[in-house]
């Protein structure tokens, strides 16, 4: 498996992070596609245009989709009915392109133009205030024309283009990104919180035994090494994505 062959079948694939291929990502199934351990077959956001673009690449013959993984559809966009919703945040930790705002006990609403119609939103709603609408019927003032200008009868890539494709896989990264930081910050607070108290550790115990201290000293010790070397081990696993996907920003 190269790189380049899996950023070629990423860029294949319509980017709409929504699991039904049986991966965490576009990314992760263009990955198994390169290693030959899933099918290209499974995404329904695709259709058979995108099964027949995955087939050219790899020289493997084209397949029909496969139901296990859903069907080809309309494409669809999340709508929140806002006096059911009780502002649960849930939905806003769900969504893979950040395409729902709101506040805690606040109404939340979705940013058309960023939804992918992924349907992660669903099922983490307490109380069932999202619906998927196709499109066109989000915005019935756009006629037969939906809200990201595509035929509400079209599917696949005939109702979701290379742009819109690129624009969602730039927010998810961006997303993914924010939320390593966010996690990296938490976890060096725990770390600088940790730290402070074994720099006193008499202070922040309950025992005054010389010796059930050092015990207790070596154990925080050996605690905050582990946690160090697993903060590293992340940073170094994320390091060369995260440092292509910042050549591919200065590029633009």
């Amino acid at each position: 498996m190269t790189d380049s062959l899996v950023e070629h079948l990423d860029a294949l694939l319509p980017q709409t992070q929504c699991r039904r291929c049986g991966y965490p990502d576009c990314r992760s199934y263009a990955q198994a596609l390169a290693a030959g351990t899933a099918e290209i077959n499974q995404c329904p956001p695709g259709g058979e245009e995108g099964v027949a673009r995955l087939a050219a690449l790899l020289g493997r013959p084209a397949l029909p989709l496969n139901p296990a993984h859903g069907l080809e559809g309309p494409m669809t966009v999340a709508v929140i009915d806002e006096q059911w919703c009780i502002g649960c945040t849930l939905c806003l930790k769900a969504c893979p392109t950040d395409a729902i705002v709101g506040a805690h006990k606040r109404m939340h609403t979705v940013i058309d133009a960023y939804c992918t119609g992924c349907d992660l939103c669903l099922p983490v709603c307490p109380v069932d205030c999202i619906q998927m609408v196709p499109v066109a019927a989000a915005n019935g003032a756009q006629g037969d024309q939906g809200i990201h200008g595509t035929a509400s009868t079209a599917t696949g890539w005939a109702a979701w283009s290379p742009a819109q494709a690129e624009q969602a896989r730039q927010r998810y990264i961006a997303r993914q990104a924010r939320l390593q930081r966010t996690e990296a910050a938490h976890q060096a607070r725990l770390l600088a919180k940790a730290e402070a108290k074994l720099a006193d550790l008499p202070a922040h115990s309950k025992h005054t035994d010389p010796v059930v201290l050092e015990r207790k000293r070596t154990l925080v010790e050996a605690a905050l090494a582990r946690a160090r070397a697993a903060q590293a081990a992340k940073m170094q696993e994320r390091l060369p994505r995260s440092e292509a996907n910042e050549g591919k920003a200065h590029q633009a």
